[in-house]
């Protein structure tokens, strides 16, 4: 097989172009289009590609000679399978490019190339997802880059040549089918030698997958199942066990049976109190979709069905009667059913037959059993995400309302999407004409960091407005971190983190607003924290804090505070080390002041004007996404 490299695309519509290479002549002319990921996709690609090979043939040029039935109907399977496994892998949409090559053999005889390549179609699909690397057909390596799947298997047996371009921003399969004219006469040497050419030629998708000796269209469905089921389960069980998402299993159960075993399928979820909903619908011709879609809503098979006194058999389902009243054919309908649970039920059927052959039912059965069990997984994930999300939301602040005098703005973003990680922050009233605000970090983050989240916030909170003023507040806080009925408290998160999830930086204050509704008096400590800055109406900089030790170190340790009054116009920042220690090769962004240059660049903008600054600098810093949670608070003087 030549894994020859991909010509670069240049765009859609249709072109020409001419290079010499070496001592040859070859022209090129292509047509691109872009499709949306999902699953109209392979459809669209295949009336694009017929539409090509059309307007090529009807401009008389010579090569569209060669486009025979087998060749059109090979390509068409290639840009199916390779659009299939882009929407099934990457989910990003897909440029589909397909090319002509050319080569003028008159030139080519002139420079004397007998070297030069037959003349051929070639077929690029490319997605946006370039980090998936995917296997070939063959035995996986771990120095092996190569993508792979059903699809490209079937690339590897029906194509010339194929290969796979990695960019920057995406990644590229490609295929190649020489023209050469008719194929060789029956019996022929060229024929007869199979081993040296890997197309089989003529054979289904199924047959390639298994291959099966020549017979009737039920020998070849017989012999697939005999020797492609284990193959096929397995391809399911891996594409069924990535998805965490029901409704997406759904897609996916219909788009791995049709065509392979059937012409169209659907699932029926049931939700609550077992009330069915029609997932996915899917047909091998997809202008029928719509309508099947419409038969089966009508009639939704309830739950409970039952084969005999089997639990989740498939039975016979009468054929959905839709106006266009294609041709008639055998139904199934199987159950899907996990754990004792009834998740669905899935129907297909397959046009032609008034039964499905008893091979193919149980195989459909164990995919069935499959499906339901993807099912199950996805709702027991929802199920875990929901309750998850429910705590995590409870360990956010509630909304701080209005300080007069000072206006407010804070970011929080913890890591990888959670609610809650290591970083937290607080803003409340604490009675007396007093506001306190919080910022804190956690040693660690995740689950473990969030769980001593939920102990010093309602701490810090209670000690407020018991009327603590800030040193006494760091001062108990910490004695209770450092004390061993803390670290019981909070199970065995210090077990997980090396006994140091007890351990917290914490930047705490107070706010009193004058009278006058302009400014006010504020009074803070860092207790191993980032200093806070403030940043003047003329733009200076400079520190509102001294550094002190963390929080739970020991209980011995006292804390001091420092008092100073916020005048109009005046910004207080308060950042997390996920601000400051934001990495870029061997920097971080507060180096050199980093943060404090940032800050004096927001001179003349509002509270929220400054945050979304700061955040937008931090995320700007290097290309990759920030790797701790960050928080800041932003407190400015009207």
């Amino acid at each position: 097989m030549r894994l020859d490299p991909p010509r670069p695309r240049e765009g859609t519509g249709t072109r020409t172009a001419s290079t010499r290479t070496g001592a040859a002549i070859s022209t090129c002319t292509a047509s691109g289009t872009t499709l949306p990921g999902n699953q109209l996709a392979a459809g669209a690609a295949r009336r694009f590609l017929r539409a090509a090979l059309a307007d090529w043939t009807s401009q008389g040029l010579p090569e569209a000679a060669a486009f025979t039935e087998q060749v059109v109907d090979d390509a068409i399977l290639l840009v199916s399978e390779l659009v299939t496994n882009a929407v099934i892998h990457a989910g990003t949409t897909v440029d589909v490019l397909c090319r002509l090559e050319t080569r003028a053999q008159a030139a080519a005889e002139a420079f004397g190339d007998s070297g030069a390549r037959e003349p051929g179609l070639v077929i690029e699909v490319s997605d946006q997802y370039p980090a998936r690397v995917l296997r070939g057909d063959d035995r996986p390596d771990p120095g092996d880059h190569r993508e792979g799947g059903r699809g490209l298997q079937l690339v590897a047996a029906l194509s010339d040549a194929w290969g796979i371009s990695y960019r920057r921003d995406r990644k590229t399969v490609w295929c190649r089918l020489d023209l050469t004219g008719p194929p060789p006469a029956a019996g022929s040497e060229e024929s007869e030698d199979e081993s040296e050419e890997p197309l089989r030629r003529g054979l289904r998708a199924a047959e390639i997958l298994a291959p099966a000796p020549s017979g009737s269209a039920r020998k070849a469905d017989s012999d697939w199942i005999n020797r492609g089921s284990l193959s096929f389960l397995a391809e399911a069980s891996d594409l069924l066990a990535g998805q965490l998402d029901e409704d997406n299993v759904a897609v996916l159960a219909t788009q791995l049976l049709v065509p392979r075993l059937a012409d169209w399928c659907a699932v029926w979820l049931y939700g609550t109190g077992g009330r069915p909903r029609l997932s996915s619908v899917w047909h091998g011709a997809e202008h029928r979709i719509d309508g099947l879609r419409a038969v089966l809503e009508k009639t939704p098979p309830p739950p409970g069905l039952r084969s005999g006194t089997r639990l989740g058999g498939a039975m016979p389902w009468p054929w959905p009667a839709t106006d266009d009243m294609w041709e008639h054919g055998g139904a199934l309908a199987v159950p899907l059913v996990a754990a004792g649970r009834w998740h669905g039920t899935l129907l297909l059927g397959r046009t032609g037959l008034l039964g499905l052959p008893g091979e193919v039912v149980g195989l459909v059965e164990d995919f069935g059993r499959r499906v339901a069990l993807a099912v199950d997984t996805a709702r027991q994930y929802a199920r875990q995400a929901m309750i998850s999300t429910v705590l995590q939301r409870g360990l956010l602040p509630p909304a701080a309302g209005r300080i007069p005098g000072v206006d407010h703005a804070v970011v929080y973003e913890p890591t990888a999407g959670d609610w809650v990680g290591g970083d937290f922050y607080d803003l409340f009233p604490a009675g007396d004409g007093r506001w306190c605000f919080a910022l804190g970090d956690v040693c660690g983050n995740g689950p473990e960091a969030a769980s001593l989240t939920g102990i010093a916030r309602p701490v810090l909170r209670l000690l407020a407005r018991e009327g603590y003023g800030v040193p006494d507040v760091l001062d108990r806080l910490n004695k209770a971190l450092a004390d061993e009925a803390a670290t019981a408290l909070i199970g065995e998160t210090g077990d997980w983190e090396g006994g140091q999830a007890r351990f917290l930086s914490l930047l705490y204050g107070e706010i009193v607003p004058y009278a006058t509704g302009r400014g006010a008096r504020c009074t803070l400590a860092s207790a191993g924290h980032p200093l806070p800055l403030v940043l003047t109406p003329d733009g200076r900089v400079r520190e509102a804090a001294s550094p002190q030790m963390l929080l739970g170190i020991g209980d011995d340790t006292r804390y001091d505070c420092e008092s100073f009054d916020l005048t109009p116009g005046e910004t207080l920042l308060c950042v997390t080390d996920g601000v400051t220690e934001r990495r870029r090769g061997h920097r971080q962004f507060d180096d050199d002041d980093g943060l404090a240059a940032a800050l004096g660049g927001c001179v003349g903008l509002n509270a929220v004007a400054v945050a979304e600054r700061i955040r937008r600098a931090v995320h700007e810093y290097d290309d990759a996404p920030p790797a701790d949670d960050l928080a800041l608070l932003v407190l400015q003087a009207r």
